[in-house]
């Protein structure tokens, strides 16, 4: 079994204990036996300060995008990062002062779009010329960290959804993004990675041994983490991407898709390893709540060759060619962005929209951003901290 940077903490607690810690977590920073990092860490002496929770939650109790208000008691002082407004995704330097070590534990999914390690980069920013250290307690990326997909961000669509100079699947802890995001911005940061032992690149999840704590709310198992970094595009479009069922990412559709039909359009992309089953579902909330809903239910049948976000623009262009005048690319605010279209924050350029919308075929796509994967498989390689 892989040992997490908590792990590795727990076993040297006691050089901690003089210190003021402030703790960047959510329900996913437990040891292997479910025990929750903040409960441990006090019973071996180190006194926690102050809890930051990023989105959704301490507890993961929001849905996306909605202000977190409410903080179980836990003792101690818990400050949201998510709020009503962007400001609220940066803590107060107030908070920050009493502070001389905080300790980042969250499980990422691998993916660019995934808001907690943006957190992280936010308030490594804060951070920036402060004594104060803070810690990377490394967990493993639960889609190994090998395989590199999709487009670099283009920092003219920065946002929340994308913060991070990588690719959309970046194969890379969180730790080793940290390290990254140190040298790309030229922080003046005592950063530190406890990171872990026992995980090597080549391994997925369920190859770690350790529990699989869903996240978020809609991220409720290794499956959903697996096809998340294409789906989630499906935000910025007026397809449902699942939510509100059991299933959310694999599952996806609308009222006005023909299961079969869309089934059969995107069989004709000849995309790896997977399969794509044609449904109908009925959403208990979010988009088309109550409605019976026509779409596709993807099964990964081949880890090493599927590509969630080759996979996702073929299915985009699919939808554009068979319903393009009942598809809409939405528009409004999107994490606390209301200038760029939702689809283009998370594909971090709008060449893929637009070129969909002219009726490129989606096979000649993946070309676009072959080069950004080549350039960064190379380039991250100074930051890997695992063979």
């Amino acid at each position: 079994m892989v040992a997490t940077g908590l792990d590795m903490l727990l076993r040297e607690s006691e050089r901690f204990r003089n210190r003021r810690v402030g703790l960047i977590v959510n329900q996913t920073s437990v040891t292997p036996d479910l025990q929750y990092s903040w409960n441990l860490l006090k019973e071996k002496g180190i006194r926690i300060a102050r809890i930051f929770s990023p989105e959704h939650g301490l507890f993961a109790t929001e849905q996306d995008q909605i202000a977190v208000n409410y903080q179980p008691e836990l003792g101690c002082e818990v400050v949201s990062l998510y709020g009503d407004s962007s400001e609220t995704l940066l803590p107060d330097r107030s908070l920050l002062d009493d502070l001389d070590l905080i300790l980042f534990d969250i499980q990422d999914v691998g993916s660019r779009y995934y808001t907690y390690v943006n957190t992280l980069a936010l308030f490594m920013e804060v951070l920036s010329g402060k004594e104060s250290e803070i810690m990377v307690l490394d967990r493993p990326n639960p889609l190994g960290g090998t395989i590199v997909e999709g487009p670099m961000l283009d920092m003219d669509y920065k946002s929340f959804v994308g913060i991070f100079p990588v690719p959309v699947r970046h194969a890379m802890t969180a730790g080793e993004l940290a390290l990254l995001y140190r040298d790309f911005k030229k922080l003046d940061l005592n950063l530190t990675v406890m990171k872990m032992e026992g995980w090597q690149r080549s391994m997925l999840f369920p190859e770690t041994g350790l529990p699989w704590i869903p996240p978020s709310p809609n991220m409720p198992t290794f499956a959903t983490a697996e096809v998340y970094p294409g789906m989630c595009l499906f935000e910025g479009l007026n397809i449902s991407e699942g939510r509100g069922t059991t299933t959310p990412f694999q599952l996806s559709g609308a009222p006005f898709i023909n299961p079969e039909e869309l089934a059969l359009q995107c069989r004709k992309y000849g995309l790896e390893g997977v399969l794509f089953r044609p449904t109908w579902y009925k959403p208990t909330f979010h988009k088309f709540s109550g409605e019976v809903c026509g779409g596709i239910w993807l099964q990964v049948t081949d880890h090493t060759r599927f590509r969630s976000f080759s996979t996702a623009v073929s299915m985009t262009a699919a939808l554009q060619k068979l319903y393009g005048e009942q598809l809409r690319f939405l528009s409004g605010v999107y994490e606390f962005n209301d200038t760029i279209p939702a689809f283009d924050l998370l594909a971090g350029n709008s060449t893929i929209r637009r070129s969909i919308q002219s009726g490129v075929e989606p096979v000649s796509l993946p070309a676009s951003w072959q080069e950004d994967e080549k350039s960064f498989q190379q380039d991250r390689q100074q930051f890997h901290l695992y063979d």
